[in-house]
């Protein structure tokens, strides 16, 4: 069974009652249960849900644009007035868009409830041109500020969540840190998010794990930042950039320089949620595995969050990043998609036994 840690008793029962998924045996697929096979092959097992969209550009004060992927679910019969029909916003990772296949999960799960989903995008990687020399990064959430606003100004009367994957989960953390109570979300989940930037990163320097995942997502990310490259030398030494092999040195070289950090440990001292986590003000669910090389279990919060009321995390022992396989064939549902469905219809459903 997942471990439960929470510290308020009536967050407790009502996730046993409601979300029941966080309480039951996950057993994953017995031929891929270790946590880098699960974390590698995930994108290619599961299914890619058909999701039609309609997109949205909009500007930012600083003169940039950010595209935003509505899946407005007009066909809800549940929650047919477009007013009142509950919305969830959706933040994908470090290099993810509205087109990953745990992005379009979601959104089937959320479609079969009724309810409406929003996929932020982050600046620059869905196809959009930059408009001014910023992208992203997991400290700076002006951008998701901005967003939460915009979808809350167009429909004000509609119960609103978040829910986070990775790195769109340390930036909804880190958001929800800096703003406490003070933020239209009712609720946040957050999966397989990176606790303590630094020890994430040392987990992913590992040689192997540097062969599997770390060289991979550098080459992502010089890639995007490749695309721009006209707009971005304006900033930075984009060849010195390029040059780059690992993570570190990427944000060393470019993340780091463009949102005006001294170091790159400034930068990931800021990043890592595990320093806001007290502020938190609203209800949030947290899934991670404890065999994730992106989030090491010696670096997962657990002391921290049973000091605050507010949070649960849900740990299981098999899963690796964003897998949690599940079945002899896992080509559809996941455990992570049934914690998602079952906390987000608990929230909008019978949130209101946690709020009175």
């Amino acid at each position: 069974k997942p471990q439960l840690v929470a510290s308020n008793d009536r967050f407790c029962r009502f996730l046993e009652e409601y979300c029941p998924v966080v309480t039951e045996t996950y057993y994953p697929t017995i031929w891929c249960w270790e946590g880098r096979v699960q974390t590698l092959l995930r994108p290619f097992i599961t299914s890619r849900p058909q999701v039609q969209y309609r997109n949205e550009l909009i500007k930012t004060a600083d003169g940039g644009q950010i595209s935003l992927d509505w899946f407005d679910n007009n066909d809800s019969l549940y929650h047919p007035d477009t007013s009142t029909r509950p919305t969830v916003l959706l933040l994908p990772g470090l290099t993810g868009t509205s087109k990953e296949s745990y992005i379009l999960h979601m959104i089937h799960q959320s479609k079969t409830l009724g309810y409406r989903c929003v996929v932020f995008n982050n600046r620059g990687i869905a196809g959009e041109d930059l408009l001014t020399p910023r992208t992203y990064c997991a400290a700076n959430t002006e951008d998701l500020e901005y967003v939460i606003h915009h979808i809350h100004s167009l429909h004000p009367s509609a119960p609103f969540m978040a829910a986070g994957v990775s790195m769109g989960g340390m930036l909804l953390l880190n958001y929800l840190g800096k703003t406490g109570r003070d933020t239209p979300l009712m609720a946040a989940a957050i999966f397989s998010a990176g606790w303590n930037v630094f020890e994430s990163i040392a987990s992913l320097e590992k040689p192997l794990n540097w062969l599997l995942f770390n060289y991979y997502l550098t080459t992502c990310l010089q890639s995007s930042i490749s695309r721009h490259r006209q707009m971005l030398e304006k900033l930075c030494d984009i060849d010195l950039v390029m040059k780059a092999r690992t993570i570190r040195e990427f944000d060393k070289r470019f993340t780091s320089v463009m949102f005006g950090y001294r170091t790159v440990d400034d930068y990931y001292e800021e990043a890592s949620p595990c320093r806001k986590l007290k502020s938190v003000g609203i209800p949030v669910l947290c899934l991670n595995s404890v065999d994730d090389v992106f989030s090491p279990a010696h670096a997962i919060p657990v002391e921290t969050a049973k000091q605050n009321a507010n949070i649960a995390l849900v740990l299981t022992s098999c899963g690796g990043h964003i897998g949690f396989l599940e079945g002899i064939w896992p080509r559809k549902c996941t455990y992570m998609d049934r914690v998602f469905k079952q906390f987000v219809q608990a929230m909008f459903e019978h949130g209101n036994k946690i709020f009175s």
